[in-house]
């Protein structure tokens, strides 16, 4: 493994490392975890100034609220304004309602659900910034909550639900992130084929003096026939300067 993938594969360990703790990590775990690569002072410290970008704390949790833009300020108040009015509960009676969602009682699940509902949003203000909506983070981890709730016969002790639950939601999360950055990834690449594709068109219909076919543009471009008739669909066909076809 040469030095650049092994440091990928670290730091990947010491993010879940941390997203276990409460997304956070102590100085001694980061240096013990590169401890292979030798890594000097300037370069540790980008690996801190990395970690905490992505709002993972250093021998303390990081204040998520200060990653928070206004709007989503303004969402998260009403929306726990919301979760507020649902009853509270204490420690005992939050450790019975588990045990009998562990026992599959349907209406222990759905209190266990509303239970931890906040905690979701506490784990959705982790992952802001990344290209998705607060609101849409919350969405996946009530979801996810709210399924975890049912799977919880599985575990031995209540006080193994929280962990279970808590991870649930966080994969739920960087799942969606990921899912979302794969869709851009794919928006992008049809964006410059028809681009490319209109570029050509243009180009070879000032030459000629008339639109162009699909057949001539394919020549011009190298580009296969089937791709090109994809691009002008993607278009919604409104690539002028080609010959419309019967």
């Amino acid at each position: 493994m040469n030095k650049e993938v092994l440091f990928a594969s670290i730091l990947e360990k010491v993010r879940s490392l941390a997203k276990e703790q409460g997304n956070c990590v102590s100085e001694e775990q980061v240096k013990d975890a590169f401890a292979s690569l030798d890594l000097n002072n300037e370069q540790l410290q980008m690996v801190f100034d990395y970690l905490v970008k992505h709002k993972v704390g250093i021998n303390e949790p990081v204040n998520v609220d200060d990653y928070l833009t206004d709007e989503e300020r303004n969402y998260l108040q009403d929306y726990l304004d919301e979760l507020a009015q649902l009853p509270k509960v204490s420690d005992g009676e939050k450790e019975a309602i588990t045990i009998s969602a562990m026992a599959g009682d349907l209406t222990a699940q759905n209190r266990l659900t509303e239970i931890y509902l906040p905690d979701v949003v506490e784990i959705a203000k982790i992952y802001t910034g990344q290209g998705v909506l607060l609101e849409d983070l919350i969405g996946e981890g009530n979801v996810a909550l709210a399924m975890g709730s049912t799977m919880l016969g599985c575990l031995e002790k209540p006080n193994e639900a929280q962990g279970m639950l808590v991870k649930m939601m966080m994969d739920a999360m960087e799942d969606y992130i990921a899912e979302n950055a794969s869709n851009e990834k794919a928006d992008l690449k049809v964006v410059q084929k028809v681009n490319k594709v209109m570029e050509a068109a243009k180009e070879l219909a000032e030459e000629f003096r008339r639109k162009v076919t699909v057949e001539e543009l394919a020549t011009e471009t190298k580009m296969s026939q089937s791709a090109i008739r994809e691009a002008i669909k993607f278009s919604g066909n409104n690539i002028e300067y080609i010959e419309e076809e019967d």
